[in-house]
């Protein structure tokens, strides 16, 4: 498999259970989370970006970005099935996703990166945001 096999598009819509399967090879969806809720997780997005197999049609990645369309962006979701890593799809997901943006006009953007993944960002053009920690609410004290 190489490049030419997979193609890269920006989505509003796509199978929730090829979504679905992503979230979970990025160790991010819970049972409790509704699969009906997909749909509105995409085209709730400012951005999704779907990379897919053009022999089997199905996803083999993902990301999208988080924005109010004018000032501040942020990147999330990004995973690609392990299978199709070290083939550069996650830099075309991540460049099409920062290509959106600045089409836009956004120029800030940003994501929050699991720990030890910061060194294929980098060449992306990200930096530390030193003097900044990233906070989840996690409710009520």
């Amino acid at each position: 498999m190489n490049a030419d096999d997979i193609s890269i598009s920006l989505v509003r819509s796509w199978n929730e259970d090829e979504i679905i399967a992503l979230y979970r090879a990025g160790c991010w969806w819970k049972d409790e989370f509704d699969p009906a809720e997909i749909p509105r997780i995409i085209s709730g997005s400012f951005a999704f970006v779907v990379a897919a197999d053009k022999k089997t049609g199905r996803a083999v990645g993902m990301g999208r970005v988080i924005s109010d369309g004018v000032s501040d962006a942020y990147i999330q979701d990004l995973v690609v099935f392990p299978q199709y890593r070290r083939k550069d799809l996650g830099t075309a997901l991540v460049s099409l996703l920062i290509a959106r943006c600045r089409e836009a006009g956004i120029s800030w953007i940003a994501l929050v990166a699991e720990p030890g993944s910061e060194n294929f960002y980098l060449p992306l053009g990200f930096a530390r945001m030193e003097g900044h920690i990233p906070l989840i609410y996690h409710g009520d004290p």
